[in-house]
């Protein structure tokens, strides 16, 4: 166990190398084509800051 304490970079890159493959894989999975085609449509954005910009409370410049 004597190696474990010189070379736990090396278990850590190994360990980064295996999440990096997996999440790889998992991307190539995906069919963006299909998902552009059925995209659903997203409802239109409501903002109200409209309202906030009727009450200027500044002081007014002279």
């Amino acid at each position: 166990m004597e190696w474990v304490k010189e070379y736990w970079w090396v278990i850590v890159i190994l360990l980064m190398v295996g999440v990096l493959m997996n999440v790889y894989k998992d991307l190539k999975r995906i069919d963006h084509k299909k998902y552009m085609d059925n995209k659903p449509d997203l409802p239109p954005h409501r903002d109200f800051n409209d309202k906030w910009d009727d009450d200027d409370n500044w002081p007014k410049k002279k």
